[in-house]
């Protein structure tokens, strides 16, 4: 047997324990009820993930539920599009823009506030498969909302509703309370090196 023969045969067998471990694993995760989901970090890619998701709940003919709570101050490529299906997806953004462009605490404490009563309508809709709360951890960072309340709502909704929540900073009790919780790491940004933001990549 030659050497590439050899490799091919300890590779399949390697293979064949990974399946093994794999199916036992699957066969023993028979639950099934609504996630909350949290997508955290410096990293790009919280909100773009979250919005991966709204596409494949909608392949799967779930209804889909969203409340921006920062962004707002223009259009993104990813609100343009999924208010094309405004029969599966209820979109609200809620924002005014960036915290640093915005510069009015008050301001942003109230509209916070009225993007959570919305949100709270939400969650509270059995037709509602998929809920995003995209940015809501930066509403939580500044102090525009409390976590408890919220935490409150998550938990009272429909038994298979998903909720994923993005933002930097995610609080400690939203991560303890959340069943995923992905932190996305910056390891290089092209705009550090002066590239401003494009469409379909940032926005």
């Amino acid at each position: 047997m030659n050497e590439s023969s050899e490799r091919d045969t300890r590779h399949k067998a390697r293979m064949q324990r990974k399946k093994a471990v794999v199916d036992e694993k699957i066969a023993e995760a028979q639950d099934e009820y609504g996630l909350l989901l949290v997508h955290t970090g410096n990293g790009k890619g919280k909100s773009s993930s979250a919005f991966g998701m709204v596409a494949r709940a909608l392949g799967h003919g779930i209804k889909v539920g969203v409340v921006q709570f920062i962004k707002g101050a223009a259009c993104t490529g990813e609100e343009s599009f999924f208010r094309r299906f405004p029969d599966e997806v209820r979109y609200y953004v809620m924002g005014e823009g960036f915290t640093w462009e915005t510069q009015d605490r008050q301001r942003d404490i109230a509209k916070a506030k009225e993007a959570w009563n919305v949100a709270a309508q939400l969650l509270a809709d059995p037709d509602i498969g998929l809920v995003v709360l995209d940015e809501l951890n930066i509403a939580l960072k500044y102090g525009y909302l409390e976590l408890d309340p919220i935490l409150a709502d998550i938990e009272s909704r429909p038994l298979l509703q998903h909720v994923v929540v993005t933002g930097r900073g995610a609080p400690p009790g939203l991560i303890e309370a959340a069943d995923t919780v992905t932190e996305m790491s910056l390891v290089k940004h092209a705009f550090k090196s002066g590239v401003k933001a494009q469409k379909g990549v940032e926005f």
